[in-house]
């Protein structure tokens, strides 16, 4: 599968040169749901299915590595029955992954701090990562109680531990070596950004592995960001010359 092209003028993808790392910031749930005098909690399972649709796409076209950025630290600051509605549903999809994850060999890795989780959705990511060392193939990431300033901070409280303990040298310490403290460690740095919903920011997702990514803003919001909507974007990307500060 060299090219696709779909309609409505949409450019045609090299699927031979695709980007290894694709990142994507899930934004525009709760716009989705207001639009259609929905309550907050159908946005948010209308995004979970495109999560669903997009990381199996992912993996169909060959695409290495997908991050999506499900769940920051600030979102806690929400409502608390639309924080449980938004656990619900990632307990719910990760019960029904790991009982397909046979099938589909998608691996999955969780970025973020777990241990504010509860016992059971924590148990279920541990669980589903530990089964997902025995696949090859694409990788998903789940930011999931993510902030990317809070990952830099803890990076630098563990190297400086390690520091004290004799185990690091401050004066070896490299942008290479860093990148092995964050949840990301072993993981490319994401080529391209996409962010749904018309925002133009990053909010604190990736911010140290983005520092030379590729970025795609759309107004599409991320229950209705299909297929077709990442093909654009990855059309976009392959038009961009990446000179990483060059000529």
């Amino acid at each position: 599968m060299a090219f696709f092209k779909k309609r409505e003028n949409i450019p045609e993808v090299d699927f031979q040169h695709l980007p290894h790392h694709v990142a994507i910031i899930m934004d525009g749930n709760g716009r989705w749901a207001k639009a259609r005098g929905l309550p907050r909690k159908a946005g948010h399972a209308a995004g979970a299915e495109t999560f669903r649709t997009i990381a199996t796409y992912c993996r169909d076209i060959g695409l290495e590595y997908l991050t999506v950025y499900a769940f920051s630290t600030e979102n806690w600051k929400r409502p608390a029955d639309e924080v449980a509605s938004i656990m619900d549903l990632l307990e719910k999809y990760l019960v029904e992954a790991i009982g397909k994850i046979e099938r589909d060999r998608v691996k999955m890795k969780f970025f973020g701090d777990l241990s504010q989780l509860n016992e059971r959705l924590r148990r279920l990511c541990l669980e589903t990562e530990e089964i997902s060392k025995r696949y090859e193939g694409c990788q998903v990431n789940i930011c999931l109680n993510y902030g990317g300033r809070d990952e830099i901070v803890r990076a630098a409280r563990a190297f400086a531990a390690d520091c004290a303990a004799g185990r690091a040298d401050p004066a070896a310490l490299s942008e290479e070596s860093f990148s092995d403290y964050l949840y990301s460690a072993g993981v490319p740095d994401p080529d391209l950004v996409i962010r749904p919903s018309g925002e133009q920011r990053l909010s604190n997702f990736l911010p140290w592995q983005s520092a030379y990514a590729e970025f795609y803003f759309t107004d599409v919001l991320w229950p209705d960001f299909d297929q077709r909507e990442l093909c654009r974007a990855l059309a976009v990307y392959q038009r961009r010359s990446r000179r990483y500060g060059g000529v």
